[in-house]
């Protein structure tokens, strides 16, 4: 997952273990009494004590130094913030459940697929930025003139016949136009994949709910966690090759959702003939 704030870090599951466990209890008053044992003042015995606490504590703070980028949906505008925020707490209600399974293969089988969701999360961070950088980009260009600008010309060509400079300047709106058309089609092919799969992560928290009392297949939501990291990553390596096809580094390629990428396939529990299209879309942004 990208660099998260230490507050971020602090409230997790981890952390909210090491501070009830008993063993840091018990911590605390041994060296508690051990100061007093050794002459020290009540308050001094007291915060060495809660110092001990504290110190055990942080060591159970997850460290995050995977990359330099932390992920914070509120640096991005609507809908992007949306979907990340949806796949975030989608992720906390799978860590209360996975905190709420009995010690035990289960639970830590659960707990491996909720790591792996991780993954996820970070890269539904990074196509909900690169969607938001594409909005951006389109905000900036000016394709309504530039349309009405190319109507005139064209008008302009066939009623005065054309030159050289006014077919390269026809060329260059035509070309601005329609570098326009395919970032707005990048923008609505993600947004609504997105969103989809912000409603597998919603329904993998319920299916996990299922699996933790012993009336799911762990198996099979092992398996459904994968392909939803998976359809994740070839969403967002899609988005990056249309990029680079539009720089010029790569020969272009349709939008990333023109159609079915070969990783979208139904889940191991849902029927061969149901359009993933159809799927509820509960939670999402």
């Amino acid at each position: 997952m990208g660099r998260l704030r230490f507050r971020d870090r602090f409230f997790t599951p981890p952390v909210g273990r090491a501070l009830l466990s008993p063993w840091s209890i018990l911590l605390l008053g041994v060296v508690t009494a051990a100061a007093i044992v050794l002459g020290a003042p009540l308050g001094v015995a007291a915060a060495l004590g809660v110092t001990a606490y504290a110190i055990r504590a942080m060591f159970a703070v997850p460290r995050d130094a995977r990359n330099g980028t932390r992920i914070d949906p509120f640096v991005l505008k609507e809908p992007w913030r949306g979907y990340v925020q949806s796949a975030q707490s989608a992720k906390l209600r799978f860590e209360r459940t996975v905190d709420g399974t009995r010690p035990g293969p289960l639970r830590d089988h659960l707990r491996t697929l909720s790591a792996r969701l991780d993954d996820g999360i970070e890269e539904s961070w990074r196509i909900a930025s690169r969607g938001d950088d594409i909005d951006a980009a389109i905000g900036r260009l000016t394709t309504d003139q530039a349309q009405s600008e190319l109507s005139q010309l064209r008008a302009q060509a066939e009623q005065q016949g054309g030159s050289t400079d006014l077919a390269s300047t026809i060329q260059s709106l035509e070309a601005q136009i329609s570098s326009g058309q395919r970032m707005q089609q990048v923008s609505t092919s993600t947004r609504n994949r997105l969103r989809l799969l912000d409603a597998r992560f919603d329904e993998l928290v319920a299916r996990a709910v299922e699996v933790s009392i012993g009336s799911g297949d762990s198996g099979v939501l092992g398996n459904d966690v994968n392909d939803l990291v998976t359809e994740l990553e070839g969403l967002r390596l899609a988005i990056d090759d249309t990029r680079r096809a539009d720089t010029g580094e790569l020969p272009a390629a349709a939008p990333p959702t023109s159609r079915q990428p070969p990783s979208l396939r139904p889940s191991a529990s849902q029927p061969a003939d149901e359009n993933p299209q159809t799927r509820p879309t509960q939670g999402s942004g």
